[in-house]
């Protein structure tokens, strides 16, 4: 009897290992099939980039029957006498000013709602918090009145300003999130040898905060990289373009797109600093999110 009880209690087990087995199996086939599924765009429009205009769409597969990099000649080229070098220069420039100034005025903004207290913190952060619902497009018409007025449409002000006035409320709560998780013991120990205010946020937080900083400036450059309404709206002149606006000039009047090669060319070169940028700052961006309590 004893001995069957142990057989049972075996085969049981090994059931459920098989199970297991099977089952993280079949997930790890799920994940594997829709990742190559969302992957499929990208891998068609690099490998599409290098072939012959006249045979992007009748040649719609994989392998190639012809390979060229005339599209990447061509498409640097830009437009109305300007480079994509120039675009990509323009892109780069911006990406940088509107990550300094949300390093500076968010860090700022998140260390006085997570460390200070003064009247109103509360009522402020939660108002704050309410910006976070509110939709764009609520927002973009009296924006760009302001900005008109103030004769900044056609240059990169409308785009750079608010970044230096902590306008993106998400950076800051992410920010906040992190700072409430450091031990204020840090803080009164640092009071306590000599430091302000000032002190304890450029000696004990800023330096701690080093992943959640991280984060935000890697989403920054993300977002920023990767904006075209905004771009659209406030660049005007082929001088100021950036890559996201410039890739608009392949598309006609009429919509159609005549040089389908160089805008896959210029589009599949646009990803390089995002994807150079993500996987040199992967470990520190996991960290920053997950430290925060903001997790997918």
């Amino acid at each position: 009897m004893a001995a069957r009880t142990v057989v049972s209690h075996t085969w049981m087990h090994r059931f459920v290992k098989i199970r297991t087995a099977v089952s993280h199996s079949l997930t790890h086939l799920f994940i594997i099939a829709l990742g190559l599924v969302m992957l499929y765009p990208v891998v068609w429009m690099v490998i599409s980039s290098f072939k012959p205009n006249n045979m992007i769409f009748s040649d719609p597969g994989l392998i190639p029957k012809a390979v060229t990099i005339e599209n990447y000649i061509s498409g640097w080229k830009g437009y109305a006498g300007t480079t994509f070098g120039r675009f990509f220069a323009n892109s780069l420039v911006l990406c940088i000013v509107a990550i300094v100034g949300n390093l500076i005025s968010c860090s700022m903004a998140a260390y006085a709602f997570a460390r200070l207290k003064f009247a109103g913190r509360d009522f402020w952060f939660a108002v704050m918090l309410v910006t976070l619902m509110l939709p764009a497009q609520v927002t973009l018409v009296p924006r760009y009145i302001l900005f008109n007025t103030f004769g900044w449409v056609g240059t990169y002000l409308p785009l750079l300003v608010p970044r230096f006035m902590a306008v993106d409320a998400f950076f800051i709560f992410l920010l906040v999130q992190f700072i409430r998780s450091l031990p204020k013991e840090l803080d009164e120990a640092a009071i306590i040898d000599g430091c302000g205010k000032w002190g304890v946020f450029f000696r004990i937080i800023l330096p701690l905060a080093s992943p959640a900083l991280v984060t935000t400036a890697l989403f920054t450059f993300l977002w920023t990289w990767d904006d075209f309404f905004n771009h659209l709206l406030y660049l005007t002149t082929p001088e100021t373009f950036t890559v996201s606006r410039a890739l608009r000039t392949f598309v006609g009047d009429a919509g159609a797109v005549s040089n389908w090669g160089g805008a896959l060319a210029m589009a599949a070169l646009s990803m390089v600093p995002t994807f150079i940028l993500f996987f040199a700052l992967q470990k520190y961006f996991v960290q920053g999110i997950s430290t925060t309590g903001i997790k997918g």
